[in-house]
Protein backbone atom coordinates (compact mmCIF):
# COMPACT_ATOMS: atom_id res chain seq x y z
CA UNK A 1 0.00 0.00 0.00
CA UNK A 2 1.47 3.33 -1.00
CA UNK A 3 1.43 6.43 1.17
CA UNK A 4 -1.40 7.99 -0.84
CA UNK A 5 -3.78 5.12 -0.03
CA UNK A 6 -2.73 5.20 3.62
CA UNK A 7 -3.42 8.93 3.83
CA UNK A 8 -6.90 8.45 2.37
CA UNK A 9 -7.75 5.78 4.99
CA UNK A 10 -6.38 7.92 7.84
CA UNK A 11 -8.35 10.93 6.57
CA UNK A 12 -11.56 8.88 6.40
CA UNK A 13 -11.11 7.69 9.99
CA UNK A 14 -10.38 11.21 11.20
CA UNK A 15 -13.45 12.61 9.41
CA UNK A 16 -15.64 9.88 10.98
CA UNK A 17 -14.35 10.69 14.48
CA UNK A 18 -14.87 14.41 13.97
CA UNK A 19 -18.41 13.76 12.71
CA UNK A 20 -19.28 11.66 15.79
CA UNK A 21 -17.79 14.24 18.19
CA UNK A 22 -19.50 17.10 16.39
CA UNK A 23 -22.86 15.37 16.56
CA UNK A 24 -22.35 14.84 20.31
CA UNK A 25 -21.55 18.52 20.87
CA UNK A 26 -24.53 19.68 18.79
CA UNK A 27 -26.92 17.37 20.68
CA UNK A 28 -25.69 18.74 24.04
CA UNK A 29 -26.31 22.29 22.81
CA UNK A 30 -29.80 21.59 21.49
CA UNK A 31 -31.03 19.35 24.32
CA UNK A 32 -30.88 20.42 27.99
CA UNK A 33 -32.08 17.58 30.22
CA UNK A 34 -33.44 18.57 33.64
CA UNK A 35 -33.03 16.26 36.63
CA UNK A 36 -36.22 15.73 38.60
CA UNK A 37 -36.19 16.43 42.33
CA UNK A 38 -38.71 13.64 42.93
CA UNK A 39 -39.60 10.46 41.15
CA UNK A 40 -42.16 11.06 38.40
CA UNK A 41 -44.04 7.90 39.35
CA UNK A 42 -44.63 7.57 43.09
CA UNK A 43 -45.08 4.14 44.60
CA UNK A 44 -47.91 3.80 47.08
CA UNK A 45 -46.78 2.96 50.61
CA UNK A 46 -43.14 3.99 50.04
CA UNK A 47 -41.86 7.33 51.33
CA UNK A 48 -40.00 9.80 49.13
CA UNK A 49 -36.76 9.18 51.07
CA UNK A 50 -37.07 5.46 50.50
CA UNK A 51 -37.68 5.92 46.76
CA UNK A 52 -34.69 8.25 46.43
CA UNK A 53 -32.50 5.69 48.22
CA UNK A 54 -33.72 2.82 46.09
CA UNK A 55 -36.27 1.61 48.64
CA UNK A 56 -33.86 1.74 51.60
CA UNK A 57 -34.51 4.54 54.07
CA UNK A 58 -31.38 5.69 55.88
CA UNK A 59 -31.35 4.82 59.55
CA UNK A 60 -31.03 7.75 61.93
CA UNK A 61 -28.85 7.00 64.98
CA UNK A 62 -28.43 3.88 67.11
CA UNK A 63 -31.25 1.92 68.70
CA UNK A 64 -31.78 2.31 72.48
CA UNK A 65 -29.25 0.20 74.35
CA UNK A 66 -31.40 -0.97 77.29
CA UNK A 67 -33.41 -3.69 75.51
CA UNK A 68 -30.32 -4.74 73.51
CA UNK A 69 -28.19 -5.29 76.61
CA UNK A 70 -30.84 -7.57 78.09
CA UNK A 71 -30.02 -10.21 75.44
CA UNK A 72 -26.41 -9.22 74.59
CA UNK A 73 -23.61 -11.81 74.66
CA UNK A 74 -20.22 -10.93 76.14
CA UNK A 75 -18.72 -14.00 74.42
CA UNK A 76 -19.80 -12.71 71.01
CA UNK A 77 -18.61 -9.26 72.06
CA UNK A 78 -15.09 -10.66 72.54
CA UNK A 79 -15.12 -11.60 68.85
CA UNK A 80 -16.38 -8.12 67.88
CA UNK A 81 -13.56 -6.58 69.97
CA UNK A 82 -11.05 -7.98 67.47
CA UNK A 83 -12.02 -5.00 65.29
CA UNK A 84 -10.65 -2.77 68.07
CA UNK A 85 -7.58 -4.82 69.04
CA UNK A 86 -5.25 -3.06 66.59
CA UNK A 87 -5.67 0.21 68.53
CA UNK A 88 -6.71 -0.88 72.05
CA UNK A 89 -5.81 -3.40 74.74
CA UNK A 90 -8.41 -4.70 77.17
CA UNK A 91 -6.50 -6.66 79.81
CA UNK A 92 -5.82 -5.12 83.23
CA UNK A 93 -2.61 -3.10 83.13
CA UNK A 94 -2.39 -3.38 79.35
CA UNK A 95 -0.43 -0.72 77.45
CA UNK A 96 -1.85 2.17 75.53
CA UNK A 97 -1.61 1.96 71.77
CA UNK A 98 -3.10 4.34 69.24
CA UNK A 99 -6.01 4.40 71.68
CA UNK A 100 -6.02 3.95 75.47
CA UNK A 101 -6.34 0.68 77.37
CA UNK A 102 -10.05 -0.11 77.81
CA UNK A 103 -10.02 -2.16 81.01
CA UNK A 104 -12.58 -0.77 83.49
CA UNK A 105 -13.96 1.58 80.81
CA UNK A 106 -17.65 1.22 81.69
CA UNK A 107 -18.54 3.92 84.20
CA UNK A 108 -15.06 5.50 84.04
CA UNK A 109 -14.54 9.22 83.58
CA UNK A 110 -13.98 10.28 79.99
CA UNK A 111 -10.43 11.24 78.92
CA UNK A 112 -8.91 10.26 82.27
CA UNK A 113 -6.88 7.11 81.54
CA UNK A 114 -3.38 7.56 82.90
CA UNK A 115 -0.56 8.02 80.44
CA UNK A 116 -2.67 8.73 77.37
CA UNK A 117 -3.03 12.06 75.56
CA UNK A 118 -6.60 12.60 74.39
CA UNK A 119 -7.94 14.85 71.66
CA UNK A 120 -9.35 18.22 72.66
CA UNK A 121 -12.82 17.10 71.62
CA UNK A 122 -12.70 14.13 73.98
CA UNK A 123 -11.30 16.23 76.84
CA UNK A 124 -14.20 18.67 76.47
CA UNK A 125 -16.84 15.91 76.64
CA UNK A 126 -16.73 15.39 80.39
CA UNK A 127 -18.87 12.98 82.36
CA UNK A 128 -18.53 9.22 82.57
CA UNK A 129 -18.87 6.40 80.05
CA UNK A 130 -22.47 5.36 80.58
CA UNK A 131 -24.07 2.60 78.55
CA UNK A 132 -25.93 5.21 76.49
CA UNK A 133 -22.75 7.18 75.76
CA UNK A 134 -20.85 4.04 74.74
CA UNK A 135 -23.74 3.08 72.47
CA UNK A 136 -23.77 6.46 70.71
CA UNK A 137 -19.96 6.70 70.51
CA UNK A 138 -19.45 3.21 69.12
CA UNK A 139 -22.18 3.85 66.52
CA UNK A 140 -20.28 6.82 65.06
CA UNK A 141 -17.19 8.03 66.96
CA UNK A 142 -16.58 11.06 64.73
CA UNK A 143 -20.13 12.32 65.11
CA UNK A 144 -20.05 11.91 68.89
CA UNK A 145 -16.60 13.50 69.31
CA UNK A 146 -15.60 15.76 66.38
CA UNK A 147 -11.82 15.68 65.98
CA UNK A 148 -11.38 12.37 67.80
CA UNK A 149 -8.20 10.39 67.19
CA UNK A 150 -10.32 7.32 66.59
CA UNK A 151 -10.44 6.69 62.85
CA UNK A 152 -12.83 3.74 63.25
CA UNK A 153 -16.06 4.28 61.30
CA UNK A 154 -18.22 2.70 64.00
CA UNK A 155 -20.45 -0.36 64.40
CA UNK A 156 -23.83 0.17 62.77
CA UNK A 157 -25.22 -3.28 63.60
CA UNK A 158 -27.21 -2.89 66.85
CA UNK A 159 -26.67 -6.49 67.99
CA UNK A 160 -22.90 -6.40 67.44
CA UNK A 161 -22.62 -3.08 69.24
CA UNK A 162 -24.59 -4.37 72.22
CA UNK A 163 -22.43 -7.52 72.36
CA UNK A 164 -19.29 -5.37 72.39
CA UNK A 165 -20.62 -3.21 75.24
CA UNK A 166 -21.51 -6.39 77.16
CA UNK A 167 -17.89 -7.53 76.71
CA UNK A 168 -16.54 -4.16 77.89
CA UNK A 169 -18.80 -4.52 80.93
CA UNK A 170 -17.40 -7.97 81.62
CA UNK A 171 -13.88 -6.50 81.53
CA UNK A 172 -14.86 -3.82 84.07
CA UNK A 173 -14.51 -4.32 87.82
CA UNK A 174 -17.76 -3.43 89.62
CA UNK A 175 -19.55 -2.14 86.51
CA UNK A 176 -22.73 -0.09 86.79
CA UNK A 177 -25.90 -2.20 86.76
CA UNK A 178 -27.56 -2.75 83.42
CA UNK A 179 -30.41 -0.23 83.14
CA UNK A 180 -33.88 -1.66 83.25
CA UNK A 181 -35.95 -1.67 80.12
CA UNK A 182 -38.60 0.99 80.40
CA UNK A 183 -42.02 -0.47 79.80
CA UNK A 184 -44.16 1.36 77.30
CA UNK A 185 -47.28 2.92 78.81
CA UNK A 186 -50.29 0.68 78.43
CA UNK A 187 -52.90 1.87 76.01
CA UNK A 188 -56.43 2.08 77.34
CA UNK A 189 -58.77 0.56 74.82
CA UNK A 190 -62.39 1.68 74.84
CA UNK A 191 -65.09 -0.87 75.53
CA UNK A 192 -66.49 -2.66 72.48
CA UNK A 193 -68.96 -0.49 70.70
CA UNK A 194 -67.97 2.59 72.65
CA UNK A 195 -66.40 4.16 69.60
CA UNK A 196 -69.59 3.95 67.54
CA UNK A 197 -72.05 4.89 70.26
CA UNK A 198 -72.64 8.58 70.47
CA UNK A 199 -74.38 10.20 73.42
CA UNK A 200 -77.90 11.35 72.58
CA UNK A 201 -78.21 15.04 71.89
CA UNK A 202 -79.21 17.12 74.85
CA UNK A 203 -82.90 18.03 74.83
CA UNK A 204 -83.50 21.66 75.41
CA UNK A 205 -86.38 22.29 77.85
CA UNK A 206 -89.39 23.96 76.31
CA UNK A 207 -89.69 27.40 77.72
CA UNK A 208 -93.29 28.49 78.33
CA UNK A 209 -94.03 32.20 78.42
CA UNK A 210 -94.96 33.51 81.87
CA UNK A 211 -98.71 33.62 82.54
CA UNK A 212 -100.15 37.03 82.13
CA UNK A 213 -102.38 38.34 84.87
CA UNK A 214 -105.91 39.28 83.67
CA UNK A 215 -106.50 42.97 83.62
CA UNK A 216 -109.19 44.10 86.13
CA UNK A 217 -111.33 46.89 84.67
CA UNK A 218 -111.41 50.07 86.68
CA UNK A 219 -114.57 50.71 88.70
CA UNK A 220 -117.07 53.02 87.04
CA UNK A 221 -117.30 56.46 88.66
CA UNK A 222 -120.28 56.97 90.98
CA UNK A 223 -123.04 59.26 89.76
CA UNK A 224 -123.31 62.48 91.74
CA UNK A 225 -126.10 62.32 94.29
Amino acid sequence: MDSFEFNKIAAAILIALLTIKGADLISNILIHPKMLKENAFKIAGVSTAQQAAGGKEEKQGPAPIEPLLATASAEKGAIVFKKCASCHTIEAGGPNRIGPNLHNIVGAQKAKHAGYTYSQGMEKKGGSWTYDDLNIYLYSPRDYVPGTKMSFAGIKDDKERADLIAYLRKETNNPPPIPEVKAAPAETKPAPGAETQQPPPAVKPIQTPPAQKPEIPAAAPKAPS
